[in-house]
């Protein structure tokens, strides 16, 4: 079964009743989910590029003419997706009593010494796009580093046209290596 895009678009957006959203959620997927799914997002934003695999709200894998970057619904680019977009962001650190004690209250904080909130923002729009508790002094986690060139090929059946130009491979060290040097 095939669910009409305007059930989908209303699923996404939280406004689809509930007993739709259970009979959507009990039955197989339909074979063009993701396909309906990119036009939703794609009809969305307000530019042109082609987006391939969304990674988070308001964050996209995009195909911008030769290169693969993920890119921000306002339209900020935070560079090649095998980079870790958070280095490319604005990042808010909770990491003593006061600033943590704003989003835990009371003895539900917990002890600065031991964790840190991190808040990440889009430097385009400041759409909050991640938050992540860690331990103090804790790397930044790279979420996700999709394999976009097999899920085409291997699970929709479709590869892309430019799949063996790209390597399939973190490249956040370049980044950070760079730091030093500045």
């Amino acid at each position: 079964m095939s669910y009409e895009i305007n059930d989908l678009k209303e699923m996404f957006d939280g406004t689809l009743p509930w007993y739709k959203v259970k009979e959507i959620m009990s039955r197989p997927k339909d074979d063009d989910r993701f396909d309906k799914y990119i036009q939703i997002l794609q009809e969305r934003v307000s530019w042109p590029e082609r987006i391939l695999m969304p990674l988070g709200e308001h964050l996209y894998i995009v195909q911008k003419g030769g290169e693969r970057i993920v890119k921000c619904d306002c339209g900020h680019e935070f560079g090649d997706w095998r980079k870790n977009w958070k280095l490319e962001s604005l990042i808010y650190s909770r990491d003593d009593a006061k600033k943590l004690g704003e989003i835990y209250p009371g003895i539900r904080c917990p002890d600065p010494k031991l964790n840190e909130v991190r808040e990440y923002y889009c430097p385009g729009c400041a759409a909050l796009l991640k938050v992540e508790s860690v331990p103090v002094g804790y790397p930044i986690i790279f979420d996700a580093l999709p394999d976009i060139d097999a899920f085409y090929r291997e699970w929709l059946g479709r590869p892309l046209p430019d799949e063996k130009k790209f390597e399939f491979k973190d490249l956040s060290p370049e980044v950070t290596k760079g730091w030093g040097r500045e």
